[in-house]
């Protein structure tokens, strides 16, 4: 009777984690619809931590460093572009950093001048309201 008690007991508990293992299979469907990108995300955060912990093998750095290489290369060379493009067309439009300088040095001495006179006024109000 024991032995029949122990089965049915391990039946139970087998029958509950396969149910459990559904319904988390099953929430797991449903975030996925409704939130793609978050499970995307996820799913990128958990494969970034993945990589970082496991180490990585004598022929992946082989195979792998190429083509880190040639993506870091294009990445540098992306950016010089970028970088050429937007100064040049910054300077078409006369924004140049001494321009740029100028504008914010006269910003804040204007935005200081509007202080002053600001207290100024109040305190010739105050004065003027004793």
């Amino acid at each position: 009777m024991t032995d029949q008690n122990t089965q049915d007991n391990e039946s139970g508990v087998r029958q509950r984690a396969i149910e459990a293992y559904d319904g988390a299979g099953r929430q797991a469907n449903d975030a996925i619809d409704d939130a793609p990108l978050i499970a995307l995300a996820g799913g990128l955060a958990l494969g970034a931590i993945l990589a970082a912990i496991l180490p990585r093998s004598q022929a992946e750095t082989r195979l792998l460093r190429p083509v880190g290489d040639k993506l870091t290369d294009s990445a540098k060379a992306a950016a010089e572009a970028a970088k050429e493009a937007g100064t040049s067309r910054l300077a078409e439009l006369g924004l140049t950093r001494e321009k740029g300088a100028e504008t914010l040095r006269s910003i804040f001495e204007g935005a200081s001048d509007a202080a002053k006179v600001s207290a100024q006024a109040a305190v010739s109000a105050a004065r003027t309201s004793e």
